[in-house]
């Protein structure tokens, strides 16, 4: 409540420029990460090929950022720590922007709350360096320099020390750091990064060097730095293109999936930005194949004419704002499905990588002699014929005209537990589930057939009445369409309600508003809904799971190789309906060397 003495009127007072900065730098630089972000988006806008950052204190006492740009001239450097003051825009149009940055905001607001020192030489021209503390600007001084820029920031918050109190500890601060430094570097593999910490004895952080070659395997080998090198094995090259957006970087493989949503990096002309439109559409492209438990892993870039995005949405420009949402959104859910599709039966490494990881050899015991073995008694022989009653194996006899190297997923050379196929391949052997397998395989043929025929309507006897709010009825109202597709239909019903007049007939009997309610909540929270979709979906699964090859069947020869030669055909049968991986691949060489042959 405002206790205010309601006779007193305020009094409007211009702000003086150091309380205008710090005030600027609140939205700017929320915390060393962030004051980070901006001194490397700066270098990089300069050119540099080289960046080195230093921090101490998880970046609250000092941050210096070295680089090899084209540098600041000595009569620049005042006019450089001016507020909205920049050399990357004309103020004429602030859609075309080509840079990280163009506000001109980062260096006053970082001086405004830190001491910041300016060390810069052009070429052709001796060094000059420049200070600012808490806003307080001093003259221009000749320094030594080679080349480049030297930006050195210490005591961050200093002249706002409320804000210090709502930092995080030290490695915490560190880590937002380093997390900044990686999603410049993925954006830029052709420059070289390297994160030291000087807390103490200096030590390197992060590294990376400048890649060479083509873009997409200059980009790969950056992820593989950045990431690890298991998610570029595991990952699918994406390069697609619709109506002057082009998207291109890497998805991981269903099976290579995340407890959380920590390996998702999305970029828009080359900026890292942190958008729900375009998470949503991540979700969406695998929403099918992954459980909602799991978490995709992708490193995206959407590349477009300047004109069609604002960047200039967010203080932090963290977020950006498409001129057409649904063309972007389009564009990576059907880019990363059609990639998805053309990676067939394809599986994650790291499961065979797991299975061999759970493979340990016996521990060596101490020989016993057979007199100091104690006496079993009187037994009968046990023979191979009983051996087998009491075993779920059967050995599969294959016609010597087949050729295992001409086939992926090799030939079936028996079966084990009567759920498990074991194959042969021309590099190794692969081991099938199955009821995994075949599930897949009995899904996407019920998905085909509904593509083909469509969902199928069941109309209400009496329509349900759903009341919304208008803001919540206008964004329903324009998916109706896409509703419509997927057997749900909609229309107003006067004030702020709706009518729903149809259901998918494969849900049965359904509560309306509930299903409503769910599909705002996405559109809310992702800015698309594919909850009605899912629904219909999860019910095929099901379906698809009573319809398919049971565990414990025992199958014949011809039917295991019948199942491993449509899974070849079959788009995401390395995956079941759940994410889970349908077979595991050990090559010879690994299995010889738990063998110790090699």
């Amino acid at each position: 409540m405002n206790d205010q003495t309601p006779n007193i009127r305020p009094v409007i007072r211009q702000l003086d420029t150091a309380a205008v900065n710090r005030i600027a730098a609140g939205e700017v630089v929320e915390r060393p990460a962030s004051a980070v972000k901006e001194l490397v988006e700066n270098a990089i806008d300069a050119g540099a090929r080289r960046i080195g950052i230093d921090v101490s204190g998880g970046g609250k006492t000092l941050i210096r950022v070295t680089d090899d740009g084209c540098g600041i001239a000595a009569s620049d450097l005042p006019l450089a720590l001016s507020r909205h003051a920049t050399s990357k825009i004309d103020g004429s149009d602030l859609l075309n922007i080509h840079t990280f940055g163009f506000r001109g905001e980062a260096l006053p607001s970082l001086g405004a709350v830190g001491r910041l020192t300016i060390t810069s030489r052009v070429p052709g021209e001796p060094g000059a360096e420049i200070t600012v503390a808490g806003g307080v600007t001093s003259t221009v001084k000749p320094a030594a320099l080679n080349s480049g820029t030297v930006i050195t920031l210490r005591d961050l918050f200093y002249a706002t020390p409320a804000r210090l109190k709502f930092l995080r500890t030290d490695r915490a601060e560190a880590q937002a750091i380093t997390d900044v430094i990686k999603r410049l570097a993925m954006a830029e593999p052709f420059i070289r990064f390297e994160l030291r910490d000087v807390t103490g004895d200096p030590r390197t952080v992060f590294k990376t060097e400048a890649q060479t070659g083509n873009p997409m395997a200059a980009l790969r080998a950056r992820l593989a730095d950045v990431l690890g090198g298991e998610f570029a094995e595991n990952s699918i090259p994406i390069d697609t293109q619709r109506e002057g957006l082009h998207l291109t970087g890497y998805a991981a493989l269903p099976t290579y999936s995340r407890g959380a949503a920590v390996a998702q990096f999305l970029f828009v002309n080359g900026r890292p930005v942190k958008d729900k439109l375009l998470t949503g559409a991540l979700r969406a492209a695998y929403f099918d194949f992954l459980s909602r438990d799991r978490h995709p892993a992708a490193a995206l870039f959407v590349d477009c004419d300047p004109q069609l995005v604002d960047v200039n949405v967010h203080p932090a420009k963290s977020e950006v704002r498409f001129r057409d949402p649904g063309l972007a959104r389009g564009l990576i859910v059907s880019g990363l499905r059609h990639a998805l599709a053309e990676a067939g039966h394809r599986a994650s490494s790291t499961v065979a990588n797991a299975t061999l990881g759970a493979m340990q050899p016996e521990p060596m015991a101490p020989r016993v002699y057979q007199m100091d073995r104690p006496s079993l008694g009187p037994r009968g022989s046990t023979g191979f014929a009983e051996m087998a009653q009491d075993f779920s194996a059967q050995v599969v006899e294959t016609p010597i005209e087949v050729d295992p190297t001409d086939l992926p997923l090799g030939v079936a050379r028996g079966q084990v537990h009567e759920n498990y196929i074991v194959a042969q391949t021309a590099t190794g052997m692969v081991i099938v589930d199955q009821h995994a397998a075949h599930e897949r395989l009995v899904y996407e043929k019920l998905k085909r057939q509904m593509a083909e025929n469509g969902v199928a309507a069941q109309a209400l006897l009496i329509p349900e009445i759903v009341t919304l709010s208008p803001g919540d009825r206008e964004a329903l109202l324009e998916i109706a369409d896409g509703l419509a597709q997927a057997g749900l239909g909609i229309e107003p019903f006067g004030g702020d309600a709706i009518a729903v007049r149809e259901t998918p007939a494969i849900l049965g009997e359904v509560d309306a508003s509930a299903m409503v309610h769910d599909i705002l909540d996405e559109l809310s929270d992702l800015g698309s809904s594919q909850s009605v979709q899912a629904r219909i979906e999860a019910i095929l699964s099901r379906v698809a799971c009573h319809g398919s090859v049971r565990s414990g069947r025992r199958m014949r020869g011809e039917e295991m190789n019948a199942l491993l030669r449509e899974m070849e055909a079959t788009p995401h049968s390395g995956q079941c309906n759940h994410g889970r991986p349908t077979y595991v691949e050990l090559k010879l060489a690994d299995i010889e060397r738990l063998f110790g042959r090699t």
